[in-house]
């Protein structure tokens, strides 16, 4: 049981503490609430809106740039990925430490955590440019936050499995060996899908035909849901671990 932090010499209790799976969990749970709630919004109040493109064809359900650039769910989606952002970046941090601990003088995996968390960093920010700057507003912009967003995800995914393959290497961890095999397993997932909505978004703009935007969509969602999958093995990796606010003011004697 932590009795405390020393800081200064001094014990100081918590003021916020609570368990790191319970900390990834909410933070996954954010953008994932808030992108279903977006999306259904946009497909009962604004389904016109958020499923019309320039083929003018049926469309069945909204992109996520769609969902996520109408009013409110603008609003919604905003404040789930800005709450998000910073225990997204707590979480980058510990994983860096933890790497850095395992690593400190072995290559090519030192290196490659400073990379991992590089491309993490990017990943955040490049979420919140896609966020904060919609598709009906900049273009552009957004198209670009998105670009850097999966390809920073997709590269941080293949490195953080090249990492924990040489952790399972020296480690007999049956938790470890888990956690490596449903990282690899998700990235596989993730290429998987990032292939299917590509195509059915070339075959959407091309050939324009009926349900091919659809069938993007719908893989752009499952892209979306493998990212926050792998994200939430961090639950299994730092199970044992808690998050703690402490205060840093000191108690005078006057």
């Amino acid at each position: 049981m932590l009795q405390g932090s020393s800081i200064l010499g001094h014990d100081r209790p918590p003021v916020i503490r609570i368990s790191f799976p319970a900390c990834v969990l909410s933070t996954v749970c954010l953008p994932l609430l808030g992108l279903i709630t977006c999306v259904l919004i946009s497909s009962v109040f604004h389904f016109e809106d958020s499923t019309g493109t320039h083929c003018q064809v049926p469309n069945y359900l909204p992109s996520i740039s769609a969902s996520i650039s109408l009013s409110p769910e603008c609003h919604i989606w905003r404040f789930c990925i800005g709450l998000h952002s910073a225990p997204r970046f707590l979480v980058a941090f510990t994983y860096f430490k933890f790497y850095k601990a395992r690593f400190s003088s072995k290559f090519p995996e030192n290196p490659l955590s400073c990379l991992n968390l590089a491309f993490s960093v990017f990943e955040n920010l490049g979420l919140l440019l896609l966020t904060y700057v919609s598709s009906s507003e900049t273009y552009f912009v957004h198209k670009e936050g998105f670009a850097l967003f999966i390809i920073s995800s997709v590269i941080y995914m293949l490195i953080t499995c090249r990492l924990w393959k040489s952790i399972k290497k020296y480690s007999l961890s049956p938790e470890i060996a888990k956690s490596h095999h449903w990282k690899v397993r998700i990235l596989l997932f993730e290429i998987a899908f990032l292939a299917f909505a590509g195509f059915f978004y070339w075959k959407h703009n091309v050939y324009c035909q009926s349900g091919s935007y659809t069938l993007f969509a719908l893989f752009e969602y499952l892209v979306v849901f493998a990212n926050m999958a792998f994200h939430l093995t961090a639950a299994w990796d730092f199970k044992s671990q808690e998050v703690m606010v402490i205060s840093s003011s000191e108690d005078k004697n006057f």
